[in-house]
């Protein structure tokens, strides 16, 4: 089995690597690491380096960077220029999840900012129905290779509705190091958790041990278990921690949970 990029991205930007290699775990547990990965589109962004710290020092693992286009979400966000800004102020983990119609076009953008994981919507790259569980698409395998090739770290995200399997060929290459379940519609933060939604993380965890498996989209204490339980391990929440009066705690509560759910997995 091939496995997920073991070193830091080659900018050197980020406090965390890729996952174990997905054929090797350390004995107790079924899962990587928890990684709590702030969404800061929930940050006040008049002072969003300041957030950024904050969150950080307070113990979250990732800053999650959400970026909208306007045309494959309705909303717009930011993009690389302030990303690039932010990295001036901060050494953290770079987690950018790219909500836009065409990813391949900003690879090298995102790349030159700073940024350490790379995010693409799967269904942004090619149609849903010509996409398959035993074969790998080739302009989705290329965008991976070309994230790679940028230094950074490349993650693939899923709509709701569509199916985990369609992942499977780019992991089975050793192509990805992270899938991302959206649990939400993507657009828009502070959604309501999709639990059906969730339940996508099992035959992914079930087959990649080792896998990165990022859930964003209403994932909060009231939420955590069954994000848990499902497989995942990389924790994304915006409004739950930075609208929290006691955004530390919080963080704590969501690592405690993966870690719980990663030790009873490993029995099973």
């Amino acid at each position: 089995m091939a496995s997920v990029t073991e070193s830091l991205a080659a900018n050197g930007n980020g406090a965390c690597a890729a996952a174990a290699p997905l054929d090797a775990l350390p004995a107790g547990r079924d899962r990587p690491a928890a990684l709590i990965s702030p969404s800061i589109l929930s940050a006040d962004f008049a002072t969003l380096a300041d957030e950024c710290k904050r969150i950080v020092d307070l113990g979250a693992d990732w800053l999650h960077i959400d970026v909208m286009d306007g045309h494959f979400v309705p909303n717009l966000t930011l993009g690389a220029p302030v990303v690039a800004c932010l990295r001036k102020h901060s050494k953290a983990f770079f987690d950018c999840h790219l909500m836009v119609s065409d990813p391949a076009a900003w690879v090298q953008d995102f790349a030159k900012a700073g940024a350490d994981m790379f995010t693409f919507h799967l269904e942004a790259v090619a149609d849903v129905a010509d996409l398959s569980a035993s074969s790998a698409h080739p302009a989705v395998a290329d965008l991976a290779k070309a994230v790679r090739a940028a230094g950074m770290q490349a993650g693939v995200a899923l709509k709701p509705s569509t199916p985990a399997e369609l992942v499977f060929p780019y992991i089975e290459a050793g192509l990805l190091d992270l899938v991302l379940v959206l649990t939400v519609n993507p657009g828009f933060g502070g959604q309501k958790f999709m639990e059906d939604a969730v339940s996508k993380c099992a035959p992914l965890r079930a087959k990649f041990p080792g896998l990165h498996i990022e859930v964003d989209g209403g994932v909060g204490p009231s939420t955590i278990d069954a994000v848990a339980a499902a497989g995942a391990n990389v924790i994304v929440a915006g409004s739950a921690v930075f609208g929290a009066e006691r955004p530390g705690e919080v963080i704590a509560t969501l690592r405690s949970s993966v870690e719980r759910a990663a030790a009873v997995g490993a029995v099973q």
